[in-house]
């Protein structure tokens, strides 16, 4: 695996996820923890937001990381 999808795994997995906390943490007072994980929009949502965190934010983030050490 080449170095630049380890960053973009890296990189937008920990995006995704702390996004995913970030909303469970956000609805808690309107939904109960155990009620949001066990609908299945929670865990397509999550998927979601990984899936976008690796492509899109990873991708930026590597191309930024790029331009800097070429400086």
């Amino acid at each position: 695996m080449s170095e630049r999808w380890k960053y973009q795994i890296k990189m937008g997995g920990i995006w995704g996820v702390f996004m995913t906390v970030f909303n469970v943490l956000f609805e808690i007072k309107e939904i109960p923890f155990l009620e949001q994980v066990s609908k299945p929009s929670f865990y397509i949502r999550a998927a979601a937001y990984i899936v976008v965190g690796i492509f899109v934010l990873g991708y930026f983030t590597w191309k930024a990381k790029l331009k800097q050490q070429n400086q």
